[in-house]
């Protein structure tokens, strides 16, 4: 196998990080594909704890080269914070990590309109307030701002100018807010671009030859399939493709082909910010899953709402994104509770449905329950006690794919292989 794809089947958070990292070992190449600083993959080595937002999972393996392609929205002064206290951890050199000179900027405007929206909406979409949307935004409109202009002063003081006129007036009529001048922004921006020149690079053609060398390449995605901007619950989405499609848009792979796309699978469902999620349980049993699985936005420190697995919405989001397999994570939180249950299908208006197809209305979803014996699991054996089993061949069962990894904690050890992956 050549090419791999790391895939959120939910809405985000469901342990990317430590699935990326591990399977970087043995890859050649992580490329991350959509997104910015809104993501958030949190990894355990040893004592150590290491939250990144850009930088690709891949980073902490010295034979593996971490790419940002071109679909993603890249935060300079995020980044460069971000990669000194990676250094601190690892050794990084532009050898080893490269930007996409076609990656779409966020600037300082962005974060403060995205900010003003969010504050001033009467519906809130729960956004992060890093700028994500209004950069993707520009970069639709094509008046965005790519990485290789902030190495050209000239070049990108016309681009500011473009689309500052309309920004000017939105803050000034419509938010009443203050905001940077176009210097103080080429200042600012063309300083940071000093600092990431020698890691700037063309990452099509870089990626394009690793694959007529038959490298290892790894794909790792950002939030999840339910949080895409097409086939997300929409409005309630991020703004770029999180799903496998979104690597032919976001990196671009001439081979035109991914051996295989795992489904990354929390135990149980989780969601931040505002949206439908049919499962959420907002009882204690709820609140027992958020402290046990320390339900907390890695990047927000938001807390997520918790609720039983939905299978219907797994099933769409394997259908979306057509994934091959599934890695199942944090199994840990669920050993010990005293109740077990699986949404295996939806109520809504007298019909019942077993995939969440984009034409159902989810705010009027009743979810149906399958009651599973509970499982008490020492994870420290590789041999699963038969409630276990049951719980993950359900899954497999439903969703007519297999579960090829499982997860029962944070550390590089506490991930088991069932599947050959590399």
């Amino acid at each position: 196998m050549k090419t791999l794809a790391i895939i959120g089947a939910q809405w985000g958070d469901e342990g990317k990080g430590k699935i990326t990292d591990l399977l970087g070992q043995k890859a050649d190449l992580v490329i991350r594909f959509q997104g910015g600083n809104n993501a958030g993959h949190t990894i355990i080595v040893g004592e150590k704890k290491i939250v990144l937002h850009q930088i690709p999972s891949g980073i902490l393996h010295p034979s593996c080269v971490s790419v940002i392609a071109h679909g993603v929205v890249f935060e300079p002064e995020a980044f460069l914070e971000e990669l000194e206290k990676v250094k601190k951890e690892i050794e990084v050199s532009p050898d080893r990590l490269k930007i996409s000179l076609n990656a779409s900027v966020i600037t300082p405007y962005h974060k403060l309109l995205d900010a003003l929206r969010e504050n001033k909406a009467v519906k809130k979409i729960g956004t992060t307030g890093k700028g994500i949307g209004p950069a993707y935004e520009d970069k639709v409109s094509r008046k965005g701002v790519k990485v290789k202009d902030l190495l050209n002063k000239e070049a990108l003081i016309t681009k500011l100018k473009n689309t500052f006129e309309e920004k000017e007036t939105l803050f000034t009529h419509l938010y009443k807010s203050d905001f940077p001048s176009i210097e103080e922004v080429a200042d600012k921006l063309c300083k940071y671009g000093e600092e990431l020149a020698p890691y700037i690079t063309d990452t099509f053609s870089y990626t394009d030859k690793a694959l007529k060398e038959n490298k290892k390449i790894l794909f790792e995605g950002a939030q999840g399939v339910l949080l895409d901007i097409d086939y997300g619950s929409y409005p309630y989405v991020t703004s770029s493709s999180t799903g496998a499609a979104g690597i032919y848009t976001g990196a671009g792979i001439s081979s035109g082909k991914i051996d295989e796309k795992i489904g990354i699978v929390k135990a149980y469902t989780t969601r931040v910010g505002e949206g439908p999620m049919p499962t959420e349980m907002t009882c204690e049993k709820g609140d027992r899953l958020q402290q046990i699985g320390n339900e907390f936005g890695a990047t927000t420190g938001r807390r997520r709402r918790c609720g039983w697995l939905d299978l219907p919405s797994l099933k769409y989001s394997v259908k979306a994104s057509f994934i091959t397999s599934i890695a199942l994570t944090k199994l840990d939180v669920l050993s010990g509770f005293d109740e077990l249950k699986v949404c295996y299908a939806y109520e809504i208006d007298g019909n019942e449905y077993d995939c969440a197809y984009p034409g159902l209305d989810l705010e009027k979803a009743k979810p149906l329950y399958k009651t599973l014996t509970p499982f008490t699991q020492d994870f420290s054996q590789t041999d699963y006690v038969t409630e276990l089993n049951d719980y993950i061949n359900t899954i497999e069962e439903n969703l007519n794919i297999p579960v090829g990894i499982l997860a029962f904690g944070p550390e590089r050890s506490q991930i088991h292989f069932r599947k050959e992956y590399f």
